[in-house]
């Protein structure tokens, strides 16, 4: 089950949608909240691995942007992985319905967030700079919609095609899983066989991601997939705050 949903969610990866379908898949296979969010962190690793090999074209002559806001996002993720070994596991539980909500209202708002004009605003800029950390940081604390919110903030910066600031969006934003990562392998509930399963799904999925997405009818999976994410919050919220 968690090869076969690591492999959906490397391919709805490529549009930053890969939490949304791993992070249930761990919950359904009986994991708490907490340890299926870091085991998910752990094994979102292999996505950003997959989609280097699938994005190719799209990547070149991108090398130091990736780099750039790789970096950004690694500083952002590890202080979100530090967020969220501080706070007590309860409060997570009852932010998750929260952060899914917002990542299905993300992702419904998509076309909106990436519509405008090529380099609006300097890629290099201060604003650019401090929005790519800041939602570093909510990809090393959660994570699932963080690439919607990241996509939304390169395409308002980088000249390029959409197809090319995905690429770039979806290699970079793998940067904030690596720090928190290590984190939660060293004092973290990591579930290793779960993330083993789930890795090699993503790796297949990280990398068949870019050449699916390509045919697919666009608004109808991006609609799906946000409504699909709404019930999960509605779901998980029910159960949260009535067990609270």
């Amino acid at each position: 089950m968690l090869v076969v949903a690591g492999v959906l969610a490397g391919i709805t990866g490529t549009v930053g949608l890969a939490s949304l379908v791993s992070y249930p898949a761990l919950l359904a296979v009986g994991l708490h909240p907490l340890d299926a969010n870091v085991t998910n962190t752990v094994a979102l690793v292999s996505i950003a691995v997959g989609a280097v090999a699938g994005s190719r074209p799209e990547l070149t002559g991108q090398t130091r942007r990736v780099l750039r806001y790789g970096v950004l996002t690694l500083l952002g993720g590890s202080a979100g992985a530090v967020l969220l070994l501080a706070t007590p596991p309860g409060a997570f539980t009852l932010a998750v319905p929260w952060l899914i909500a917002g990542a299905a209202a993300l992702l419904a708002l998509q076309p909106r967030l990436v519509r405008r004009p090529a380099g609006v605003i300097d890629e290099r800029g201060l604003p650019v700079s401090a929005a790519v950390l800041g939602v570093g940081v909510y990809l090393g604390y959660f994570g699932a919609g963080g690439g919607v919110a990241l996509l939304a903030v390169l395409a308002l910066a980088l000249p390029e095609p959409l197809a090319r600031v995905n690429a770039v969006k979806t290699v970079s934003g793998g940067f904030a899983n690596l720090l928190a990562a290590f984190a939660f392998a060293l004092v973290a509930p990591v579930h290793w066989a779960a993330v083993g399963a789930l890795a090699a799904g993503l790796l297949v999925g990280g990398a068949a991601g870019p050449a699916i997405v390509r045919v697919l009818p666009a608004t109808a999976v991006r609609l799906a997939v946000s409504a699909a994410a709404l019930c999960l919050a509605i779901s998980l919220g029910v159960s949260a705050y009535a067990a609270g």
